[in-house]
């Protein structure tokens, strides 16, 4: 059972990169938002609400297992959040501003976002990303307004 929960946690291995494995693990959620692009709102919420607990779940057992509060490693707090930048949206490209702003915000962290990272467990693992996804929405529904 620990051999899935690493799996699943480092994204089938991919947070083992040596360069940049949160951006690299992000990919992942690249084709899972493309997926959200044909389902209805409803489901999105849904969905994204089941992918932050699922993600919670496996970060904390994950981290557990090998012994470190938040290793770099862990990759499905970044790829199970990224299909929430584009909450609402339809159009392809708004997948490609939300990766880039999630990534931005993940990885410069403003103050609010560090400190959530000091909540114990797989939600310190996992919040930072939350929010980092949520305000990569806002920017994308700024984009959206504006054309």
């Amino acid at each position: 059972m620990n051999k899935i929960f690493l799996l699943l946690a480092t994204g089938f291995g991919i947070g083992y990169s040596k360069i940049m494995p949160g951006t690299v693990g992000s990919l992942i959620g690249l084709p899972i938002a493309y997926f959200f692009l044909q389902i209805s709102l409803i489901l999105q919420i849904i969905l994204s609400i089941f992918f932050i607990i699922f993600a919670i779940i496996i970060s904390d057992k994950s981290s557990k297992i090998m012994s470190k509060k938040d290793p770099s490693c862990i990759v499905i707090d970044e790829y199970l959040t990224i299909p929430i930048t584009i909450i609402g949206l339809s159009h392809p490209l708004y997948i490609f501003s939300g990766f880039i702003f999630h990534r931005i915000f993940d990885i410069i962290k403003p103050s609010f976002i560090s400190k959530s990272q000091k909540l114990p467990g797989g939600l310190g693992i996992v919040i930072d990303d939350v929010l980092s996804a949520l305000i990569a929405l806002i920017l994308n529904y700024i984009i959206y307004l504006s054309l």
